[in-house]
């Protein structure tokens, strides 16, 4: 056998002893980095590269997406936090320079352009959902350690607070022209979106606003509008927030944002998000009872129905009566999933949750995870055939990692509460 064989070889998926431990999981943060390192990702000429081959090397130069680099900033400022390395810290004030004052700010607005080619604007439209992220990013920089970035989070808030929050709703609207007219479509997906963005400004900066209104929106998405569907969040409204259950997306553009269906991945992700808004309440002195029954609900209910007993792995949608109506596999649902597994077995210590976890990790370690160039791979069909080999390509994979530095991240801070995993996992970190 030759060498190049030995070194790409797929190595055993790790014990469950060593699946559950915090070393496993921050090896998992350093994989995804190895791959989205800022000596690979940083642009020279201001933010990020953004489109990545399987192999690591840049295809597309001239694009810049707003989504991606909001992302690009919160993996790195994650990685900043657990992984103590300064070079992530300092690629995160270099993004932050441009996604707040580069040509992907819209100053006849205040808002941001949507996409860049070759430094100049293709769509200018605003979305909650990409103004939800640059809020996420710049609160993720400033508990970072990032201080340019916090006049920027105040900005953006007062932003949404001016022209997409809806009081009347308690929710935000989700997208609007570039003067500001408000379109009728309302999504559950900004609003999730919103959510983890509310949660990391109050981790910033300790401000009970913005964890008072984190709970205020899961509220709406997740008991008044999923009271519509049996419970489970859908994913399109009118404006009065009833149920579009005929939606249809004519914009390929947008596809990836906004598929048909119940998606078990922000089912899992909104448990992560309950879960999270748990920990903060009860130790804000204000707990809501809620929060921890309806995370195990949107879970349980997920899983049970989106797991493919017959090739593995969650499918992407369920129908309205929880039927499988999409069958391909998405990176970010298994481990958004992998991580809420972890924070339930965590907070509850029911052995089913991390029953579910190894599950997941070791379906995800044989179908997912690129243990030759890092990071893992995209998307794939029900048989796990990939549809495209980039790890991020316009139109269909705009996430350097954020769905998994997020999941580790809520993984490691329930472990670290429940004193779960702290003990030595030795012996496979030469595994990848």
């Amino acid at each position: 056998m030759s060498s190049s064989a030995v070194s790409t070889a797929k190595p055993p998926c790790p014990s469950s002893a060593a699946l559950r431990s915090q070393a496993f999981v921050l090896e998992q943060m350093r994989h995804s980095m190895r791959f989205f390192s800022p000596e690979r990702a940083v642009d020279p000429a201001g933010g990020y590269f953004h489109f990545f081959a399987e192999d690591g090397s840049i295809f597309d130069a001239d694009t810049k997406v707003l989504v991606t680099q909001a992302r690009f900033i919160f993996s790195l400022a994650v990685a900043a936090e657990h992984l103590g390395d300064p070079k992530y810290l300092a690629a995160v004030e270099h993004g932050v320079t441009y996604l707040a004052r580069g040509p992907l700010r819209n100053a006849a607005n205040g808002a941001y352009h949507w996409v860049l080619k070759d430094g100049k604007p293709t769509s200018s439209k605003i979305f909650t959902y990409g103004l939800g992220q640059c809020l996420l990013a710049y609160a993720a920089a400033t508990r970072a350690g990032c201080a340019a970035a916090r006049p920027f989070l105040d900005e953006t808030w007062e932003t949404l607070e001016k022209h997409l929050f809806v009081p009347a709703d308690g929710l935000y609207a989700e997208e609007a022209d570039e003067r500001w007219t408000k379109d009728p479509y309302r999504s559950e997906s900004g609003n999730l979106h919103m959510t983890e963005a509310l949660i990391a400004c109050y981790e910033a900066t300790s401000d009970e606003k913005y964890l008072d209104r984190a709970v205020l929106v899961a509220d709406r998405v997740c008991n008044r509008a999923a009271g519509q569907t049996q419970g489970l969040v859908w994913e399109h409204f009118k404006e009065d927030w009833s149920a579009n259950l005929e939606f249809d997306n004519d914009d390929e553009a947008l596809k990836i944002f906004r598929p048909w269906g119940f998606q078990p991945g922000h089912q899992v992700e909104w448990a992560r998000f309950l879960l999270t808004l748990a920990r903060h309440a009860e130790a804000a002195g204000a707990p809501r009872w809620w929060l921890v029954p309806k995370a195990k609900f949107l879970f349980d209910v997920a899983v049970e129905h989106a797991w493919d007993a017959e090739h593995g792995g969650l499918c992407y949608s369920i129908d309205l009566d929880a039927s499988v109506c999409n069958h391909d596999k998405i990176f970010w649902v298994q481990c958004e999933a992998i991580g809420t597994a972890a924070i339930l077995g965590s907070l509850t210590g029911e052995d089913k949750y991390w029953a579910t976890y190894d599950k997941l990790w070791r379906y995800s370690w044989d179908k997912w995870v690129d243990h030759e160039h890092g990071s893992w791979l995209r998307r794939m069909n029900r048989e796990h055939v990939p549809y495209f080999t980039e790890k991020t390509k316009l139109s269909l994979c705009v996430d350097p990692d954020f769905h998994m530095m997020g999941a580790y991240a809520g993984a490691l801070t329930f472990m670290r509460d429940a004193g779960v995993g702290d003990g030595d996992a030795r012996g496979w970190f030469g595994c990848l």
